[in-house]
């Protein structure tokens, strides 16, 4: 049996992602309450986080639509939008935040390629 070896790439936006898309599709049904302040922080919050990773993952395409995602839904400088064209983007940008979730890879640290020991000899043969 082969010895499983340690993968070359973690998605670390997955999990953000997804729960920003959870928000965010939660937040429709409450965009005309004083509740949606509350999901306004955590969407911008998890772009950004989101974003982090994005850079980690030199997936530079992301960037700009996590940061425009960001500054549209901070809740400290609220940026007019009508309410049909802002129920569009909450659909907009939870197809983005699952989008970038499964897109972005980063690398692990530890991956060299193969199953090698840091001294560059195979993890198993001759010692």
């Amino acid at each position: 049996m082969p010895t499983p070896t340690a993968p070359a790439f973690t998605r670390p936006a997955l999990a953000p992602g997804l729960l920003a898309a959870i928000a965010l599709l939660a937040g429709t049904a409450l965009l005309d309450s004083d509740v949606f302040t509350v999901f306004r922080y955590v969407v911008s919050i998890f772009a950004l986080i989101v974003l982090v990773f994005a850079y980690r993952g030199k997936a530079w395409w992301a960037l700009p639509l996590l940061a425009a995602v960001a500054v549209l839904w901070n809740p400290v400088f609220v940026v007019p939008v009508q309410a049909e064209l802002w129920q569009g983007l909450q659909f907009v940008a939870a197809a983005l935040m699952i989008a970038v979730g499964v897109l972005v890879k980063v690398p692990t640290d530890g991956s060299t390629g193969g199953s090698t020991t840091s001294r560059g000899v195979p993890s198993r043969g001759r010692r």
